[in-house]
């Protein structure tokens, strides 16, 4: 496994609305979480001053932008991104823009988006798309590591077909992500599971941002989390 802190297992998804919610989320929480991801709401809202805040405190940056267009557009957004110390940065794509924007991204650690966990094999369906979602994770992530990406964004669910097929050298972020403990919910994740089995099945990061936000009591949650994580490293080891 890749020798990562537990402190930067769980990449807490700073899904607010304003800059001054996500900066007191991250004061609250940088004690024990030094990673988090910031998506395209929080982006607009607070554009590079929220993810260099984020930095300054010595955190790292999961820039969750799914960049999709042609391939030199996205090489120079790729551009904009890696100057300002961000950890990962998110995909969708061909090969020909994967490798646009693996071309010159410095540290910066390009990230292809396989399936959203959001959609399931009903979606496939209306969307004229055969097979399975496990087989069209799969087609995806090869190409993507093909291409040149230092990993993929799956679902707990897929990660342990795909370290069986592609092997253990590329970094796997999932999101879906529950704590044991939780009730079966509401919401738009289709494709869940534990912290446990995730990092059980091969992720290296898990994506949480509700079951945290929404607790009474989210460093409980945190710790709880990063219980079941090391666990589970402790089994892969």
């Amino acid at each position: 496994m890749k020798p990562i802190k537990l402190n930067e297992r769980i990449i807490f998804a700073l899904d607010v609305p304003s800059p001054e919610e996500a900066k007191q989320w991250v004061t609250k929480l940088d004690g024990d979480i030094k990673f988090f991801k910031v998506g395209l709401e929080l982006f607009l809202a607070g554009w590079w001053n929220i993810v260099d805040f984020i930095i300054d405190r010595g955190n790292q940056v999961m820039l969750d932008l799914k960049f999709y267009d042609i391939p030199e557009t996205v090489h120079l957004a790729i551009q904009q991104v890696k100057g300002h110390g961000v950890s990962f940065a998110t995909i969708h794509g061909d090969d020909a823009i994967i490798k646009a924007a693996v071309s010159d991204k410095g540290a910066l650690k390009i990230l292809a988006v396989t399936v959203l966990t959001s959609f399931d094999e009903n979606d496939m369906r209306r969307m004229g798309i055969n097979g399975t979602v496990q087989d069209l994770v799969l087609s995806r992530a090869q190409n993507a590591i093909d291409s040149g990406c230092d990993g993929v964004v799956s679902s707990a669910l897929e990660i342990s077909n795909l370290r069986a097929k592609l092997g253990d050298g590329f970094y796997s972020v999932t999101p879906g992500i529950r704590p044991s403990s939780s009730e079966p919910g509401q919401d738009d994740q289709k494709r869940i599971a534990t912290a446990r089995n995730a990092i059980i099945n091969g992720a290296d990061h898990i994506v949480v941002g509700r079951p945290i936000r929404n607790a009474s009591d989210p460093i409980s949650v945190i710790r709880q989390l990063q219980d079941e994580i090391a666990q589970a490293v402790d089994i892969r080891h």
